[in-house]
């Protein structure tokens, strides 16, 4: 029997990266799984992989309107949920100069305000028990050059997996926080720059990590999967961070 058999898994931005390896991570441990994305490209691809065992649903993490929604689909399948992993996230990076408001409100509402809402919507549906583990990130503990308003989000994020569990903990609810380093996924790919440009990036990023090198999706579902499983059954409020010693060498 699987680590999550019989239990009903949500996971935003669950399409591609760390969110699809941890869907199939999910999956392989017997959860049924339900995934969002906005790409049209991207929720095609994650069918195709995912196959049957998935349930894929196009919902933009940043709109409110959408979390409702998305919560009301759910409860229109599922009687419950009991793990919800909060992953999808912008990750713009800019020099302060750089920043306009569209830019910073649309960041924003996709790593804060709509997992905050998310949360509020679904809270009828989370069983007792359950685990919700919120993606942040190593930025959020170091001063890394154009990451003040991603790292700004995630740190904000991280605060809510530790109140928030205050004011749940008596439903069963358990929050925590799941922290990357540097991975290696198509994010990185959405910054725009040439070939030889992002390969001198990821050789710049490598020397931010400490093992010499940037994590895999694998790496991070499996951090994931510990989480949402009874192995983390006494953690509650904390923080795993999985970033190869970034922040904390």
């Amino acid at each position: 029997m699987g680590r999550l058999t019989g239990k009903h898994a949500l996971i935003t931005g669950g399409t591609t990266g760390i969110g699809l390896a941890t869907a199939q991570a999910f999956i392989a441990e017997g959860a049924q799984v339900a995934v969002t994305g906005r790409n049209p490209a991207t929720l095609e691809q994650a069918k195709a992989i995912l196959g049957k065992n998935a349930w894929v649903i196009a919902s933009d993490a940043g709109r409110t309107d959408d979390q409702r929604q998305l919560a009301a689909t759910l409860g229109e399948r599922w009687s419950q949920l009991d793990v919800l992993f909060i992953n999808a996230g912008d990750v713009t990076h800019n020099l302060l100069a750089a920043w306009h408001e569209e830019a910073w409100d649309r960041l924003m509402d996709t790593n804060l305000k709509g997992p905050f809402f998310l949360i509020q919507a679904l809270l009828p549906l989370l069983n007792n028990p359950s685990s919700v583990i919120l993606c942040g990130s190593v930025s959020a503990r170091i001063g890394l050059p154009a990451s003040s308003a991603y790292a700004a989000s995630k740190a904000a994020l991280l605060s809510l997996a530790r109140t928030l569990s205050a004011e749940l903990i008596s439903r069963g609810v358990r929050i925590n926080g799941l922290s990357p380093g540097p991975v290696e996924t198509p994010a990185m790919n959405k910054f725009g720059l040439s070939d030889d440009e992002q390969r001198a990036m990821r050789e710049e990023i490598k020397k931010l990590v400490p093992l010499g090198r940037m994590g895999t999706p694998d790496e991070l579902a499996k951090a994931a999967l510990f989480l949402a499983s009874d192995d983390s059954s006494y953690m509650v409020g904390a923080e795993l961070l999985v970033d190869g010693g970034t922040g904390s060498l």
